[in-house]
């Protein structure tokens, strides 16, 4: 059985500090370890080191132990420690500091204190469950224990306040990237921040920004995946609109790969957005987009803009040609089906 959310709080704190890491590490590099090499190894007693593969167990690894062969790894939970998400994490900033939690009201609260109070660029909130999760403007973001991945990326780009609307565009094309890179699920992207597989809404960004009118302080981009979320747990206006990458692959998706494959893709786009601009990341995401060429319903505020969606332009916004041939800039908004049947735009 799984750790309580007070137990595991608790183990993470103190165990992270002690012998967990090199221990879990030593073990998943050999097929057998015995006690006696682990306790030389790490300048502990046996008795220590069967204590910490204990507490290892309770957090839902699986360690065999043998009179004659010692101990063997087994396999990990998927559950999102920061140790878990290190091992193998390729990137020089994003991701390195990770602060975990089994549950937030919202991982975009907890990266927007750090952010507050001075945490790096690259500090990521990630939790396994939030009570108040939220999406754009301020919807309810269902996010189910154990099930998403739910992260927030503290962010300090040296740019315009206006270009930060670019930043939902160029995660949504690294969020794609990571899932086709992982899986072999092949998603679209709908204008401004929506992840879909199939016609149904799998993931979505969020980013709330800190600013001047010249000058950027910092930037929350939060992510949101539906990777073994179960239909049942959506409620069911939400079931024929919304899906998971296990429902559609069919098999569980692992969460740590996942979560160490975007924050890879994550800061790869970022750098390269920060040193060449928005127009290559535009093309990718325009060959990846499920809006362009479709009649829509634009919604932004009490406005509402009918016709087809064009492109979008060097800004990231969205451009529709309206029935009289006029074509309006949507800059942020919802985009839903017409209303009604319309004759075809050329």
């Amino acid at each position: 059985m799984l750790l309580s959310k007070v137990d595991i709080t608790t183990i993470l704190r103190y165990n992270s500090l002690v012998m967990r890491e090199p221990i879990l590490r030593m073990l998943q590099q050999k097929e057998h370890v015995s006690g006696e090499t682990l306790a030389h190894s790490l300048s502990i007693s046996r008795t220590a080191v069967w204590k910490h593969v204990n507490i290892l167990r309770r957090m839902g690894y699986e360690i065999n132990s043998s009179p004659h062969f010692g101990y063997s790894f087994i396999k990990s939970p998927d559950l999102l420690f920061p140790d878990e998400i290190n091992c193998g994490l390729s990137t020089s900033f994003m991701g390195k500091r990770i602060l975990y939690s089994t549950e937030v009201t919202s991982t975009q609260d907890v990266a927007g204190k750090a952010a507050r109070r001075g945490e790096e660029e690259g500090t990521i909130a990630i939790a396994e469950k939030q009570s108040r999760g939220r999406g754009r403007k301020g919807r309810h973001w269902i996010s189910p224990i154990h099930s998403g991945i739910y992260l927030s990326v503290i962010l300090r780009p040296s740019l315009r306040p206006d270009r930060a609307l670019q930043l939902p565009l160029i995660a949504g094309v690294a969020v794609i990237r990571a899932i086709k890179a992982t899986t072999k699920i092949v998603p679209t992207l709908k204008w401004p921040n929506d992840i879909m597989v199939n016609g149904k809404k799998a993931g979505g960004i969020l980013a709330e920004i800190s600013s001047d009118t010249d000058e950027i302080h910092y930037i929350v981009l939060g992510i949101g995946l539906n990777v073994n979320v179960l239909k049942s747990h959506f409620p069911s206006p939400l079931q024929e609109t919304v899906t998971s990458l296990m429902d559609i692959s069919g098999h569980h998706v692992s969460r740590v790969r996942l979560v160490r494959c975007l924050l890879s893709e994550l800061e790869s786009i970022y750098l390269e957005f920060l040193t060449s601009g928005f127009d290559s990341i535009r093309k990718e995401w325009l060959s990846s987009n499920n809006t362009i060429n479709s009649e829509i319903k634009a919604v932004s505020g009490p406005e509402t803009i009918e016709g087809k969606a064009i492109d979008i332009d060097k800004d990231g916004f969205l451009l529709v040609k309206e029935p009289n041939g006029h074509i309006t800039k949507i800059i942020s908004g919802d985009v839903l089906p017409p209303t009604k049947k319309q004759e075809r735009i050329p």
